[in-house]
């Protein structure tokens, strides 16, 4: 039942998951989920805020985080693994030939390219960055491929160029143009003698010679994804690849034939909506079947196994479709992040919910099914993974006869939450000038005033006042005086309020903002102080660990306000086109009228006055006439 109501919400579940997934935001900038190789013991994972988490998919808590110099101007674009290797966590004693065992090999670089152009390579063993590869491209970098034995990264730019990094050195190895369009995905062959690269035409290069050794077309958006299916020799006609592009809801399996006559995909794979994530297990031989796990933009995951042995006419549907969500009644879907399959058919690592807080699973699929629901309570998940968490920040603990001094403005010495004492009194001090809530409260009403020009008074009221009465009305949650500060309509005055919040001050602000939202003559002046707080305050609300179910009902308030808005347009244009016809037609009727009563004034004039009318100087009409004239369509149009 619970399936039959996801597949029910058609097409706007689908739309819900896809915003779900991209995290409102943004939209139709994809974020980057990678699972470490082999043992998938992480998560790497750019959010919104521009950090880089990595996640440790046993004990499903955060194992580090790196905040970029200059994340807000160099915005990660791609991420990808590199090869696992043997590393080095510190000195050890040297052991005996006895006591020597073979050391594991653990996924240690991670390659981040950036909208600036530069490559940041970051080291999970040290907990740092390892080094920066620039100077080469002049645009944002859209991918960044690994080779799997050497020492070498491939990156692709916005630029049209590619460029071989040498790791070693930390420079550039080689660069050459690649298309006259941006490359927007990179693959190495798993022998690393080919590399794919795409924009909107594939291109198969040698890295030997660094010349073209196929073309592939067929996609009319840009490829975004590019995935090497097989492992065999080119010379075999028994090479494979699949690619995946923007707004596609199709996967193309390409084959490397040696006469060549390979310019058309010769399998193709139906999907819900874009790829987003895809994981393979590559095929050794036409025996063996190749799988595929992909995560589309909806939030869905799509399961296919299939053997590649010349092309096939008909698209090949899923084999099983996984969603996901809560446990209401009424279901809401979980997007799905990524997905990577184990060595057992039916096993598959999951992450989904937020890139912010996500969550791993590991779950067995019941791959015999064509549709399968999970239900999952993303709340309690969320949770448990919290409590588990190892927190460097200390509470202090604190007595009753302890001073709190908390950040906050200037007059303000009162913390947001303090419990107020009976038996200590406010002491007032006859010599200070500052102003009582009334007063500040009249300056406003003042200014507002003098904005429109009823009045001369000069406003006084400055911006820290502005802050401490906002501070002072959500700590009292007195409407009057909320209204009264969120009445001002000033850019300028509002951003400077709100960067002058204590942090504890910030999310009392972000509910009162989500409650005022319902009162949609008042939408327009929040969205104002929305704006400011995601402005000035945003890397303190994503480290909230409940942003979720925080900033849930406002998300949904505007995703729905937002969807209203393309019909509002239609009605709107409806409306004018439909004034403009009835002007138009008051218009005609108007002078229609006019120029009858102008007929029957002349048929009711004298002969005598006739010939004066016939008469060379009559070239106006008298002023009574005219004032009789404007009278009546005077009255004509009161009428309307």
């Amino acid at each position: 039942n619970r399936v039959k109501g996801l597949l029910d919400c058609g097409d706007s579940a689908d739309e819900n998951a896809s915003e779900m997934a991209a995290d409102g935001g943004s939209s139709s900038l994809q974020l980057p989920c990678v699972f470490s190789p082999k043992s998938r013991q992480f998560l790497a994972l750019c959010a919104q805020d521009g950090r880089l988490r990595i996640w440790n998919t046993d004990s499903k808590t955060l194992h580090q985080e790196y905040v970029p110099s200059a994340h807000l101007s160099a915005t990660c674009t791609c991420i990808a693994w590199g090869p696992c290797r043997t590393v080095k966590e510190g000195p050890q004693r040297k052991k005996r030939k006895s006591e020597a065992v073979q050391v594991e090999e653990k996924a240690d670089l991670l390659a981040m390219g950036t909208a600036a152009g530069t490559v940041l390579i970051y080291s999970t063993a040290k907990g740092a960055l390892h080094c920066t590869l620039d100077g080469a491209h002049s645009g944002g970098v859209n991918c960044v491929q690994w080779h799997p034995e050497e020492s070498l990264l491939y990156s692709g730019s916005d630029d049209t160029n590619i460029v071989e990094w040498d790791l070693q050195t930390g420079k550039t190895r080689s660069k050459w143009k690649a298309d006259h369009a941006a490359v927007t995905s990179l693959c190495v062959s798993p022998d690393g003698k080919l590399l794919l690269s795409a924009g909107h035409i594939i291109k198969m290069w040698d890295l030997d010679t660094k010349e073209v050794y196929r073309k592939f077309t067929g996609h009319s958006t840009a490829v975004t994804t590019l995935r090497f299916a097989t492992t065999r020799p080119p010379d075999s006609n028994g090479l494979y690849f699949l690619s995946g592009a923007a707004h596609d809801r199709l996967l193309s399996v390409w084959q490397v034939r040696e006469d060549g006559k390979d310019k058309n995909s010769v399998v193709s794979f139906t999907l819900t909506d874009e790829p987003q994530h895809i994981d393979l297990v590559t095929s050794n031989s036409k025996e063996e079947a190749v799988r595929l796990a992909v995560v589309c933009k909806d939030g869905q995951l799509h399961l296919f196994e299939h053997f590649l042995n010349g092309p096939c006419k008909k698209p090949l549907s899923p084999s099983c479709t996984v969603q996901m969500s809560d446990t209401k009644e009424s279901p809401i879907p979980i997007p799905l992040l990524a997905a990577v399959l184990g060595a057992d058919t039916r096993t598959v690592m999951l992450a989904y919910g937020s890139h912010l807080q996500p969550v791993m699973e590991k779950v067995e699929i019941n791959t015999a099914e064509r549709h399968v629901c999970l239900t999952r309570d993303v709340q309690t998940t969320l949770s448990l993974s919290m409590e588990t968490t190892v927190s460097k920040v200390k509470t202090p603990i604190v007595n009753a006869k302890s001073k709190v001094l908390v950040p906050g403005l200037p007059g303000h010495k009162a913390p947001l939450k303090g419990t107020s004492q009976g038996s200590e009194k406010r002491k007032k001090d006859t010599d200070t000038k500052e102003m009582s809530i009334a007063e500040r409260l009249g300056e406003i009403d003042l200014s507002t005033v003098s904005e429109k020009g009823a009045s001369k008074g000069t406003a006084s009221l400055t911006t820290d006042n502005f802050a401490v009465l906002l501070v002072q009305g959500l700590e009292s949650n007195d409407a009057s005086i909320l209204n009264k500060v969120f009445q001002t309509r000033k850019e300028m005055v509002i951003k400077k309020t709100v960067a002058r919040l204590p942090l504890s001050a910030v999310l009392p602000l972000v509910e009162e903002v989500t409650y005022t939202f319902v009162l949609s003559y008042r939408a327009a002046l929040m969205v104002r102080w929305l704006k400011a707080v995601l402005m000035h305050h945003t890397s303190y609300l994503a480290s909230l660990p409940d942003l979720v179910t925080q900033l849930g009902v406002l998300y949904h308030m505007i995703e729905s306000r937002v969807k209203m808005f393309h019909k509002l347009t239609k009605l709107d244009g409806k409306l004018y086109l439909l004034m403009t016809q009835v002007s138009a037609n008051i218009c005609s009727v108007v002078h229609s009228i006019i120029s009858f009563n102008l007929t029957s004034q002349e048929l009711s004039l004298s002969h005598k006055e006739r010939m004066s009318l016939s008469s060379p100087h009559f070239c106006s009409y008298t002023p009574g006439s005219c004032e009789a004239v404007k009278t009546q369509a005077e009255k004509f149009e009161c009428c309307f």
